[in-house]
């Protein structure tokens, strides 16, 4: 089910969100990101011809844990401003890297890893990122000039039915209903399950198939994991305490399963505001940004405003002068994830609609 207009109309991390507007009527300029900041502009563009000028030949990025999640992640950052995926300056960095990810998905389990360094985080990162292609994306020209053997091509719809497969297979078979690093875990953590229920439900919006139960099943683990007070435990009974990114994804996660009348949501969404100025100071600073800017989009516009305004700031200041942003996990994670931490502004993916 080809949807060339989703491309047009919005963007996704996060996909369901034509549901989710608030009661009260949406100005136009905040659905459709008119008016984006010069700043923000700046910063897209050199990361982007970063990431254009480093991707390699396979349409992978080099460095740090790359995979089928970071590639994944790169895809997402040169769709989020609107570039053409099929005749734009990025088009065939979006086609090789999609390729890339199609061609190291397992055929049988259609696990999305790459490298050996893949788990479930690849996984789900992967699943999204096929979502936002998936409809936006000529299949057509995806294989063109590619010298891969027939038998290792699928389309994108095929990949991603492959890759739901995979997750909802694995759901099955844990005891908690969610998911951790392989497919064969048998615990579950909040960090992981988001990234795999956000894929989920990005696979969803894109029409394929995924059981409502399914779905309830997540969002019932991530209930059991929000604390009295707010907070996201790393695991149910866990002592790792409150976290502000975990706390974020829940945010997030109850937002777009649809969960906003829920005491989870209202609670989780009232400790990140609490907390919002502490994103700069996160140990996992990325990954943070990246949930806690959809977080508070979702769940307070005028609180994301002001948070927005203060994470453009900083990351003018720790752009490199080649348009790369750093971080131990590799510059591609890192300018992928910047990028999309500011997409909002743009609202061009499915899931970044509210």
């Amino acid at each position: 089910m080809k949807k060339k207009h989703r491309f047009i109309i919005g963007f996704s991390s996060f996909l369901v969100l034509l549901s989710i507007l608030e009661t009260h009527a949406q100005d136009p300029t905040i659905r459709y990101g008119t008016g984006v900041p010069p700043a923000v502009r700046s910063i897209n563009d050199r990361s982007l011809r970063y990431l254009a000028n480093t991707q390699l030949e396979d349409g992978s990025w080099p460095g740090g844990q790359n995979g089928a999640g970071i590639t994944g992640i790169c895809v997402m950052a040169f769709m989020a401003s609107g570039e053409d995926p099929d005749y734009g300056p990025y088009a065939t960095h979006i086609r090789k890297a999609l390729r890339n990810m199609i061609i190291n998905q397992n055929p049988k389990t259609g696990y999305m890893t790459g490298y050996g360094h893949g788990s479930m985080y690849h996984h789900g990162f992967a699943m999204l990122a096929l979502s936002e292609a998936y409809g936006a994306v000529n299949e057509e020209l995806l294989w063109k000039g590619s010298d891969t053997p027939a038998n290792r091509r699928r389309t994108i719809g095929e990949a991603l039915e492959l890759a739901v497969r995979c997750a909802l297979t694995a759901q099955e078979k844990n005891p908690w209903g969610a998911w951790r690093y392989s497919p064969g875990s048998q615990d579950a953590d909040t960090t992981v399950a988001g990234t795999v229920l956000m894929g989920i439900l990005g696979a969803r919006n894109a029409g394929i198939e995924v059981p409502n139960e399914a779905v309830d099943k997540a969002l019932t683990f991530f209930q059991t994991c929000t604390m009295r007070g707010g907070g996201v435990s790393y695991q149910p009974m866990s002592s790792h305490g409150d976290g502000l990114t975990r706390t974020a994804i829940g945010t997030l996660v109850y937002a777009i399963g649809k969960r906003k009348d829920t005491p989870e949501y209202k609670s989780a969404s009232e400790f990140i505001k609490r907390r919002m100025d502490q994103s700069v100071r996160s140990r996992y600073t990325f990954y943070n940004l990246y949930y806690m800017a959809q977080a508070l989009f979702q769940s307070d516009f005028k609180a994301w405003q002001v948070w927005n305004q203060r994470i453009i700031e900083k990351l003018q200041g720790m752009q490199q002068e080649d348009g790369s942003f750093t971080s131990s996990y590799g510059s591609a994670y890192a300018t992928g994830m910047a990028v999309l931490t500011l997409a909002l502004n743009y609202r061009l993916l499915p899931i970044y609609e509210r």
